[in-house]
């Protein structure tokens, strides 16, 4: 059964003025509900502090914890104006990401966060609406808590480069960093990822699949012991920061192009959600629930 980690604190924990669509989360549980699949949802646990260090510097993670993160560093984060949620939230969002961790360890199967895919978050500083970053994290203690994992791979397809895990493991060859983002898009500064594929403006699905497809194969090289999909549908046409031109179907062949590659390399799969910025954002949510019950089937 597919474990898909939820709390309500992912809406609660933004503030109403915020131009973060904090709703989606609400409504993807929603929709989710009304279709009265058999998906588990669990309820994570707050992340304890002292995991959070293997990503960042303890200096950086402090300063969030207890609320004196300077307005520099607030700002470059954004999901402005902070409530006094936010902290519980960000730890209950990693928590849920280590959660769907170790349920897919733990059935050598598919488990999902829906929140996280915290990418633009740096070692010392949170970017993008990432304050720290779950990949991160996630992989830190894959490795660390389990013999098996030696090799993590990260399919990062969010329209934005996955910058903040680019730089994180740019020293560590136990994590391999696949991102495959829009060219003329935030972040402006780039990062080095294992493998990096930009795309021009305006793509459709037809180009976009192919090279996907692509470097898949180049990835069925190489053994991995666990995968990390960071499934941002902010690639749709509708989506204002994304820049692509890909259709609801178009993100569902994505989907499916990398759960087949899971199931074929027969890996643990680990899901975390990513951006969706859609006007109407019930686009955005519909291609998250096309998501979820596509991992329901996995």
């Amino acid at each position: 059964m597919f474990e898909l980690f939820y709390h309500p604190i992912y809406t609660e924990g933004i503030d109403k003025r915020s131009r973060f669509p904090r709703d989606r989360y609400r409504l993807i549980k929603r929709a989710l509900d009304e279709l009265e699949l058999d998906i588990q949802f669990v309820e994570p646990e707050m992340i304890n502090v002292e995991d959070i260090y293997l990503a960042h510097q303890r200096e950086y993670v402090n300063l969030f914890i207890n609320g004196m993160l300077c307005d520099k560093k607030k700002k470059k984060i954004g999901l402005q104006p902070w409530n006094d949620k936010i902290v519980e939230r960000t730890r209950y969002i990693m928590g849920g990401s280590l959660g769907a961790l170790e349920s897919a360890i733990k059935s050598n199967g598919i488990a999902g966060n829906m929140a996280g895919g915290t990418h633009h978050a740096y070692y010392s500083e949170g970017s993008g609406y990432c304050i720290f970053n779950d990949l991160a994290i996630c992989a830190m203690i894959a490795k660390r808590d389990h013999k098996k994992i030696n090799k993590v791979l990260i399919i990062d397809l969010d329209v934005h480069q996955g910058d903040g895990t680019a730089s994180i493991f740019s020293k560590d060859d136990s994590v391999f960093t696949f991102s495959m983002h829009c060219e003329s898009n935030f972040p402006l500064k780039k990062m080095v990822s294992d493998i990096d594929i930009s795309l021009e403006k305006g793509m459709k699905d037809e180009e976009y699949l192919n090279i996907l497809n692509v470097n898949l194969n180049i990835l069925n090289g190489i053994s991995f012991d666990i995968i990390f999909f960071q499934a941002g549908v902010d690639g749709l046409e509708s989506d204002g920061l994304g820049h692509l031109s890909l259709t609801s179907d178009g993100l569902i062949s994505r989907n499916e192009m990398v759960l087949d590659f899971a199931r074929k390399n027969q890996t643990p799969l680990v899901i975390f959600m990513g951006g969706g910025y859609s006007k109407p954002i019930e686009h955005s949510v519909q291609s998250f629930v096309d998501l979820f019950v596509q991992c329901n089937k996995f």
